[in-house]
């Protein structure tokens, strides 16, 4: 069983036809389907060709993630995540996960640092409710010059992740994108370089969270995720081998090169079976 943790309806102009042939050719059986729902002056412009929902619904409202299940409910699983700072953030989340059966909280991607007290109670809802809740994080970079904004981030950062750990301990929090994954490595290049290269130096602040906060796990989908499993292959074997219980193969993309990854790391058949979707049905059972 391959699931793919981590990918959108209509996202780069993949509608249900096309995104089921790629599954099917890269020999995935089930997909995480995520929303991600932001104001529109919080997300970059270069996003727009790219999303179904430029508007006051997207980028990628919740509406595609239902209409894609309802008609392919055997190879998805649903994900929604409202934004907290509405006032009806937790009544449309229970409504969806009581009426629509979602199971995932996310994509959670906003210009909110992740302990604001709105997130905290909607996190706190999915820790009682069994929803592992994925999250972006991106720091504040230079922007291109055509940028309406000076940057773009996203979550606060790995301390405001540290801080939303710690206050929601029995909540699953499955960690994502350049602010997440550049921490790997114990030098400071997250405050520079979206992909930071080159070996992975000891003291990275995500391997410390690993080791003392059980609720963490890894979402490696995206550039960033593979970027970080790819820059020092000998670090990554390790890493995997001490965390494959809390690592889950995604994509948020529809390329393959997450499973050729995976695939020459000279794994054995059942830790690359946990990374491939073991880990994904322990956290959100297809029964």
């Amino acid at each position: 069983m391959i699931i793919d943790a981590h990918n959108h309806p209509e996202w780069y102009g993949y509608n249900l036809e096309l995104f089921l042939a790629n599954m099917d050719q890269v020999g995935i059986d089930r997909t995480w389907l995520l929303s991600w729902e932001a104001p529109q002056d919080e997300y970059d412009p270069v996003y727009k060709p790219l999303i179904p929902d430029p508007g006051p619904e997207g980028p990628i409202a919740f509406r595609h993630c239902l209409d894609f299940y309802n008609r392919a409910p055997d190879r998805f699983v649903l994900g929604y995540a409202p934004d907290p700072r509405r006032p009806d953030a937790l009544d449309r989340l229970d409504e969806a996960v009581r009426e629509h059966h979602v199971r995932i909280y996310g994509e959670l991607k906003l210009r909110m640092m992740l302990d604001n007290p709105d997130a905290i109670r909607v996190f706190r809802y999915c820790g009682a409710h069994r929803l592992p809740v994925v999250l972006h994080l991106d720091y504040e970079l230079p922007a291109g010059p055509d940028s309406p904004r000076p940057n773009w981030w996203y979550g606060g950062g790995i301390e405001a992740l540290a801080r939303t750990l710690a206050l929601c301990p029995e909540t699953v929090f499955l960690g994502h994108a350049p602010g997440f994954w550049a921490h790997i490595s114990g030098d400071e290049l997250y405050r520079t370089e979206s992909y930071p290269a080159g070996p992975v130096l000891p003291g990275g602040r995500l391997l410390e969270l690993l080791e003392t906060c059980p609720n963490l796990f890894c979402d490696i989908s995206a550039g960033s995720g593979f970027n970080a499993l790819s820059r020092d292959l000998g670090f990554t074997r390790d890493f995997i081998l001490a965390y494959q219980d809390r690592i889950l193969y995604g994509r948020d993309y529809f390329d393959n090169r997450h499973q050729d990854l995976i695939r020459q790391l000279d794994l054995t058949d059942d830790v690359r079976a946990k990374l491939l979707g073991g880990n994904a049905c322990r956290l959100v059972p297809l029964s």
